[in-house]
């Protein structure tokens, strides 16, 4: 095979490697079975015409209603849940072994 037709191939094939990887990062956490990271959509949306230390509340997918305070990071709001829900495979305060 000559170089030309190697070289070709090579570029056909990092092409469709990134074009996979930038497809796959777009795929919703909610989708894959992957936990997301941060807050979801609906904490920004609550703060919206809010200031830092406001409370606010919204619906979860689930149904629940969550109800917290507005809280800065960087230049958005977004709303910390009064109960955060436990993070699963870490331990808190107080579930943690003495």
């Amino acid at each position: 095979m000559n170089t030309a037709k190697i070289t070709t191939m090579v570029i056909a094939l990092l092409a469709v490697l990134f074009t996979v990887n930038a497809l796959e990062t777009q795929v919703p956490a909610q989708e894959t079975g992957r936990r997301r990271h941060g807050p979801p959509p609906e904490a920004y949306t609550a703060c919206e015409g809010k200031t830092a230390g406001d409370a606010a509340e919204f619906v979860s997918p689930r149904g629940d209603t969550v109800t917290g305070t507005c809280q800065q990071q960087g230049d958005r709001l977004f709303l910390v849940p009064d109960n955060p829900p436990p993070h699963h495979g870490r331990q808190t305060d107080s579930t943690k072994e003495e």
